[in-house]
């Protein structure tokens, strides 16, 4: 289980309190950049998200788990980790988007290795584009459940592609 540490944003109603991977050990993450996309993400959820599910107030221990090609939301109460609401997306439309944005994590990592900037520097724009579709599609997938701001989709998105890959 990887999972954010305990300081964090201002209690709010569409805060995340904590964020739990709850599939993912820290030593699955196979390469630095993995690790380090792991815990910002986690660490811009928990400071910036605006995450705010229908009905309920917040904030929130959200824990995030794939199974049977869905992405679980698993929202608790911050204060006690009491089950709220457990929302399923399926991840089939994420496929292709997911699919390039790993052999773009790949690419990066080995240009890196290499010390090639350029190239560095490309890849790097290219993921960006593959996070705004991934953030798109995230947010349409939710709507009606969650609202949610454009970054944090972004960030659940970064989340749900290191989650389906080490399936």
């Amino acid at each position: 289980m990887h999972s954010s540490p305990d300081t964090g944003p201002d209690a709010g109603p569409g805060t995340l309190a904590h964020v739990i991977l709850d599939d993912l050990d820290d030593g699955q993450l196979a390469s630095q950049t993995r690790r380090h996309e792991v815990d910002q993400a986690i660490a811009d959820l928990r400071q910036t998200a605006r995450f705010m599910p229908e009905g309920l107030t917040g904030p929130f221990n959200l824990h995030l788990s794939v199974q049977t090609n869905g992405l679980i939301f698993d929202l608790r109460h911050a204060d006690d980790d009491r089950p709220l609401r457990i929302y399923r997306v399926s991840l089939m439309p994420f496929r292709r988007l997911i699919k390039d944005y790993i052999l773009l994590v790949d690419s990066f990592d080995e240009a890196v290795t290499e010390g090639n900037t350029m190239r560095v520097r490309a890849i790097d724009m290219g993921r960006r584009g593959l996070h705004n579709d991934g953030a798109e599609l995230m947010i349409a997938r939710l709507r009606g459940k969650i609202e949610m701001d454009a970054e944090t989709a972004r960030r659940l998105f970064t989340l749900a592609c290191i989650l389906q890959q080490r399936r």
